[in-house]
């Protein structure tokens, strides 16, 4: 198996759990898995780099690590957008001179899809196309482009050319599947399996345990909700603060938000402009400490801006729940967030950008806390029977070995 990624450990990514759990699992199935990755970059120090620098492969069982050399990634659109493409190229060579049987591609940049069916049509080789979110309709909802915009439709011709040449598309939802749908991928070409988490590895802390409350000092006696992830546009880190506010008179309700991204400043500097004093910002954890950062709450958010529900399932969810906690989705209504944490009663949904309703869902489970520790519990159960680490990977498996 030929694959890339644009992260991989010891970088700090959102789901980046993920790729790890996944080429881990296809090695331990008996392929041989070469694993083309970027030098590290995304969170990581000089010092790191520095010792990354000269380890070129690195061997785990049939797993081959591939280190390429590029440039730090910056912090701006450009900035990044060009290293994706210095990236891609490099990938391309390096797939050309590689022996496989199959490749595998996550979507993670958009182009990687089409590099990897460019590699395939060379190669005459099937590719396996894994869709994290549907791409340009994403960068639509981060709000970095519009409809009908130059970078929407090169996007889209992208989209349609990654697409084509894909023998099979895995994606993460229903959702996103009749998304794909409507733009005229063949039914028979999806697959849906729903990321997962790794129950053994995230999993309830007890509070009097849990040493982020004096790491941050923090109240155990405060009811929290809980924030973690990337601080960008899709996310609506907006409607937070704006609960956060409406809810300023209970005393013991304190919003904690883990994380970093490109609208971190302003969302910080949006809490501040409002005289917000049961908010606090700190910085993104490592995902080895995710069961930490989940069980310190009480309750836990799941948001995007309306409109860009149907593209994207966060992975967040499945890490809340395993860490025994109630999911609070601030998400587009008729997605399968909202069947999911609804009909089985995971935690409570309100509609995207709906800021009352999210408010008034927080101040329920906090006069309701028996109810919340519940939905906390049926969480647990419910990642534990449908988004363990083992049943999904090995969805994949049999999907990959049925187009060999």
């Amino acid at each position: 198996m030929l694959a890339f990624s644009a992260y991989y450990e010891p970088e700090v990514a959102a789901s980046l759990y993920l790729s790890i759990n996944l080429y881990e699992d296809f090695s331990k199935n008996g392929w041989k898995v070469d694993l083309f990755v970027p030098m590290p970059t995304r969170g990581v120090d000089d010092k790191i780099r520095k010792i990354y620098k000269n380890r070129k492969k690195e061997s785990k069982g049939n797993l081959s690590i591939h280190r390429i050399s590029l440039i730090k990634e910056g912090k701006g659109t450009l900035g990044r957008a060009f290293r994706y493409i210095l990236m891609n190229l490099l990938f391309i060579w390096k797939g050309i001179i590689t022996k496989t049987d199959v490749i595998f591609v996550q979507s993670t940049p958009p182009t990687q899809g089409a590099m990897a069916a460019i590699i395939k049509k060379i190669k005459k080789v099937p590719l396996v196309y894994n869709l994290q979110d549907i791409f340009p309709d994403s960068m639509v909802g981060m709000g970095m482009t519009r409809e009908g915009s130059i970078v929407f439709k090169v996007g889209q011709i992208i989209e349609k050319f990654t697409y084509k040449n894909a023998d099979k598309i895995i994606v993460i939802s229903n959702d996103m599947k009749n998304n794909i749908i409507k733009k005229g991928v063949p039914v028979n070409k999806i697959s849906v399996v729903s990321n997962w988490i790794d129950t053994k590895s995230v999993k309830p802390i007890a509070k009097e345990n849990n040493y982020l409350f004096e790491k941050y000092d923090l109240s155990r006696g405060d009811f929290h909700v809980v924030y973690a992830g990337n601080l960008g546009y899709a996310q609506n880190i907006e409607i937070i603060i704006q609960a956060a506010k409406r809810l300023e008179n209970l005393n013991n309700i304190q919003f904690v938000i883990f994380g970093k991204g490109a609208q971190e400043e302003e969302y910080k500097k949006m809490a501040v402009e409002l005289g917000i004093a049961n908010l606090k910002f700190f910085p993104i954890q490592p995902y080895s400490e995710v069961s930490y950062v989940y069980s310190l709450a009480d309750v836990s958010i799941v948001s995007c801006k309306k409109g860009f529900g149907g593209s994207a399932m966060p992975s967040k969810t499945w890490s809340i729940m395993a860490a025994g906690t109630p999911v609070l989705a601030s998400f587009d209504a008729g997605t399968d967030m909202e069947k999911i944490i609804s009909s089985d009663h995971l935690g409570l949904f309100s509609e995207a950008s709906n800021i009352e309703g999210l408010a008034e869902n927080i101040k329920y489970l906090y006069l309701h806390k028996k109810q919340a520790e519940e939905m906390g519990g049926n969480a647990r159960r419910y990642v534990e029977a449908n988004a363990s680490r083992h049943s999904c990977t090995a969805r994949y498996i049999g999907i990959v070995n049925n187009v060999i």
